[in-house]
């Protein structure tokens, strides 16, 4: 299955990623864990990718769209893969459908998590004090949030049009959440934990 977990930042996307692509068996694929791995090992393009980060801002699309062709053609994504923080644009859309195209494939699923706004906020400020996460300023969150609304929600429209989107409600235990996103991919089975 090739499936996109979209969502604002905070909505429990990465959470929900780890245990949807143990269950389907796949690889989840984060850009946002690529570009911190990068930022900490202080690579050229986690230079890059920090300037923007830190502004609540995303990085360049020819850099993330080169960084997800790579990924996506690796071994253990040839049968599927779970997509989480891309794509974020409709040019990316527009990106990943020809990199599919290429290998005569299509995206199988888009699972939207919706959350309340003020939840989110709490989220990221209570990360950002455990995980030490200098990119989770209130500002900075706050800034996210606008630029989701701007650049990708319009996405939760082009999937609807696609026939592939279901939204799914993102309050609640990590176990609960898992168990509403099996049930509209129509995974049976319970949750892993």
């Amino acid at each position: 299955m090739r499936l996109i977990l979209m969502g604002p930042p905070g909505a429990g996307k990465g959470t929900q990623a780890k245990v949807i692509a143990a269950k389907l068996g796949v690889p989840a694929i984060s850009t946002g864990d690529i570009f911190r791995a990068n930022v900490s090992q202080q690579t050229p393009l986690g230079l890059e990718a920090k300037g923007y980060m830190d502004a609540g801002e995303y990085v360049p699309d020819s850099v993330t769209n080169a960084m997800v062709r790579d990924r996506i053609n690796q071994d253990d994504a040839r049968g599927g893969f779970l997509l989480d923080g891309y794509p974020r644009t409709v040019a990316q859309v527009e990106e990943l459908d020809a990199m599919l195209a290429d290998h005569k494939a299509a995206i199988d699923a888009v699972v939207v998590l919706t959350v309340d706004q003020d939840e989110i906020v709490a989220r990221l400020l209570r990360r950002a004090e455990t995980e030490g996460r200098t990119d989770d300023t209130e500002e900075v969150i706050r800034r996210r949030q606008d630029v989701y609304a701007e650049q990708t929600a319009p996405l939760i429209s082009v999937y609807a049009g696609h026939g592939v989107l279901t939204e799914v409600d993102g309050m609640g235990t990590v176990d609960e959440v898992s168990a509403r996103v099996f049930q509209a991919l129509g995974v049976t089975g319970a949750a892993a934990s």
